[in-house]
């Protein structure tokens, strides 16, 4: 449904790269799994290790499904593109951007 302001909006979006500093936002979703109805949202420094996200922040939120095994993760996906991470490469070097989607299955 298409929302129409009966007044010009003209400021600026409060999620803005700049307002975060070192920091981005980035989703997550588990493709097929029927416990999270969409994507988690995650702030965390551009910095971050692939390998540390996974472990640090990743985990933590799927482990709430009782079906989670953290060794089945696979098939890791950037927007729609396949992503192959190497666990010491960060978010920026894999191009994991602001407000970027990774997906996985397990």
């Amino acid at each position: 449904m298409t929302v129409r302001a009966l007044y010009d909006y003209t400021f600026p979006s409060a999620d803005r790269a700049e307002n975060f500093g070192d920091d981005q936002l980035v989703y997550v979703t588990w493709t097929g799994n029927l416990l999270f109805c969409s994507a988690a949202c995650f702030r965390v420094p551009k910095a971050m290790p692939f390998g540390e996200f996974v472990d640090g922040v990743v985990a933590p939120w799927a482990g709430s499904d009782p079906d989670f095994d953290a060794a089945a993760v696979r098939d890791w996906k950037l927007f729609d593109t396949p992503l192959t991470a190497a666990a010491d490469a960060s978010l920026a070097d894999l191009g994991v951007g602001h407000k970027a989607l990774l997906s996985f299955s397990a």
